[in-house]
């Protein structure tokens, strides 16, 4: 969205920015706006009336709920500018004046008027990897240490051939687009991904609650299955595949697609093993 829009990289990461910090980059619906919960989403919360990815309120006039619970919406409403849907009512970060000479973090905060305004700035590291991933070059952070888009991750020595084959076919999957109910090569959502990255090392699971066909553990091992952001007793609404050192992969959301990120990234993670 920010790219089809000409949002210089400087203000896409604002974008992930905020949306790390609202949603974790998730649609999320809102247990006190029961409509919500008829649309497509990642999980639930209960701010107020605050939707969607970028958690913003139908109240304070952002958009209907149907409009907030769709994504490509929410980045267009945050964006704004002479294309935003508000047309600078609210102002998006396009219409805020200097916003290119701004702390990232206080021009989140010039959209969102959070009552937590420190805690945008928390994520200006992983919106750069997020961005280094996709190929963008940014200016380093001069507040600490540069962090770096991770990388994959040395198989131990010990590793067995099929879960080295499962690793393999998810690193073949980076890139592929976040699709809602998907199931095609690089046109899947989370469970679609791990379906495929499961198919073809001969491990057929189910096209939802995969999970189910494996056992819960504790200590898990690179190739098993990470769930996480719980809707239901022993039910999660994301799931991946364990890369070890604290990373997996995943079809995260349509805003960022597949790819290699840290575990901390969702929350409510457990860890289920299928296969030999």
């Amino acid at each position: 969205m920010g790219r089809a829009r000409s949002v210089p990289d400087s203000g896409i990461r604002i974008a992930l920015m905020m949306g790390l910090q609202e949603s974790g980059l998730q649609n999320l619906a809102n247990a006190t706006v029961p409509e919500s919960l008829q649309f497509p989403h990642d999980g639930v919360g209960s701010d107020h009336d605050s939707l969607g990815s970028a958690q913003q309120r139908p109240a304070d006039g952002w958009g209907t709920v149907g409009q907030l619970m769709q994504p490509a919406y929410d980045a267009a409403a945050f964006y704004g500018g002479p294309q935003g849907p508000n047309h600078g009512s609210p102002p998006g970060l396009l219409d805020i004046p200097g916003w290119q000479g701004m702390d990232p973090g206080e021009a989140v905060q010039a959209v969102q008027n959070s009552a937590f305004p420190e805690q945008y700035s928390q994520w200006r590291q992983e919106a750069d990897a997020i961005l280094e991933g996709f190929g963008a070059t940014l200016v380093p952070t001069t507040c600490g240490p540069r962090q770096n888009a991770p990388g994959p991750t040395e198989l131990p020595a010990g590793l067995s051939q099929l879960r080295r084959e499962i690793i393999t076919r998810a690193q073949e999957g980076i890139g592929g687009k976040y699709v809602w109910g998907g199931a095609a090569f690089k046109a899947w959502d989370c469970s679609g991904y791990v379906q495929w990255v499961y198919g073809q090392v001969g491990i057929n699971l189910p096209r939802t609650e995969q999970w189910s066909a494996g056992k819960r553990i504790m200590e898990p091992q690179i190739g098993d299955l990470v769930v996480q952001n719980p809707d239901g007793p022993n039910h999660w609404g994301h799931i991946g595949i364990y890369a070890g050192n604290g990373l997996m992969y995943s079809a995260l959301n349509p805003a960022v697609g597949t790819l290699l990120h840290p575990v901390g990234w969702n929350h409510g993670t457990a860890y289920f093993a299928v296969g030999p």
